[in-house]
């Protein structure tokens, strides 16, 4: 076994503590990642607080560093890339979405970077708030060096999260996009369509964002609790990207899109429901994305690498992961934060 240190949660609501863990011995596809920066997600902040499970747990699932070690079957990597592991780190292989790299949909459940459970030998994965990480060369990704390293952790969970709907839907010049909650995924979303050449407008309940909107990319703001705001949008836009994470009422942004315009929903993972009126009249439609393929992720990298993309994010030391996890909880961050795991070694008691 290979040894690492870890910010492990113990149970529910446990504060996350630096723990010596053990690492599985390189499988002949294997790649050893030391890890740099790990990015916070909600998720991270559901598991701790104990949605998560089983415990114990090691949360973080957008991770970037540098190969360390390769197994004698891996021939794309090599001991010192710089690369990025995402929120899936295996599939099935064989089901129709997995031949399509399509392996967040994978039939037979992908394996999530932590709380998912091994398909070689069954044991619970620990994530990525940790010194190393070991991971099948497949659902490793080439991160572009000229790149901060910290800013392109998130990339790998919020950029390719709003990465997929943008390009399946065809987003480019002369799109119109919405985008509905400028946070960690939306904050990206702008930037990201932006750069492929549409004219983006973001949607938010808060006046006063044009300066902030301007500097991610947008062209426009619309408050939607100003009716006149909402009413002066009425059918203008092509698509929305809905990154609000709360339940929240459809209507207002289905009527701001044109005849076969598309929402798509990637914040909110809970139920809600629709008028179907606003649909019927424009053939308008709802859909819904989450996380990306093999061959998305790496396009998405490649593509931030060539426009200069990375998310906005506050670094913080490993040791003050409470301090992330409680800002987060109340939202005060602009955009998001990244674990800096190189004092965790010296942390371990």
């Amino acid at each position: 076994m290979r040894s690492s240190t870890a910010l492990l949660v113990a149970r529910a609501g446990a504060r996350p503590e630096p723990t010596p863990i053990d690492r599985r011995d390189l499988r002949p596809d294997d790649v050893a990642v030391a890890v740099t920066f790990c990015g916070v997600c909600h998720t991270d902040l559901h598991a701790v607080r104990g949605s998560g499970g089983p415990y114990p747990l090691v949360p973080g699932h957008e991770l970037v560093g540098t190969v360390t070690a390769v197994g004698p079957e891996v021939t794309g990597l090599a001991v010192g890339d710089p690369v990025a592991v995402g929120n899936i780190v295996d599939s099935c292989g064989t089901c129709e979405a997995c031949l399509a790299d399509q392996q967040n949909w994978c039939r037979e459940f992908p394996t999530l970077t932590y709380a998912g459970r091994d398909r070689v030998d069954g044991t619970t994965t620990l994530g990525g708030w940790s010194t190393e990480y070991v991971v099948r060369e497949t659902f490793v990704y080439r991160r572009p060096a000229g790149l901060d390293a910290a800013a392109v952790a998130p990339l790998m969970c919020a950029g390719v999260t709003v990465w997929e709907p943008l390009r399946a839907l065809g987003v480019g010049a002369g799109t119109r996009v919405g985008v509905a909650g400028v946070g960690g995924l939306g904050h990206l979303a702008v930037k990201l369509a932006a750069a492929l050449g549409a004219e983006v407008t973001v949607l938010t309940t808060t006046a006063g964002k044009a300066d902030e909107a301007a500097t991610l990319g947008a062209s426009g703001v619309v408050v939607t609790t100003d009716a006149d705001d909402v009413a002066g949008a009425r059918g203008t836009l092509d698509v929305i990207i809905d990154c609000v994470p709360v339940d929240h009422d459809l209507a207002p942004y289905l009527g701001m899109l044109r005849a076969d315009g598309t929402l798509c929903v990637v914040g909110y993972l809970g139920t809600t429901s629709v008028d179907m009126m606003p649909l019927l009249q424009g053939r308008k439609r709802v859909t819904g994305s989450g996380s990306g393929g093999r061959a998305s992720t790496q396009e998405m990298l490649d593509f931030c690498g060539e426009h200069g993309i990375t998310a906005d994010v506050e670094v913080l030391p490993a040791t003050e992961v409470g301090t992330a996890l409680e800002r987060l909880g109340r939202g005060d961050v602009r955009y998001r934060f990244v674990l800096d795991l190189e004092a965790l070694e010296a942390s371990t008691p």
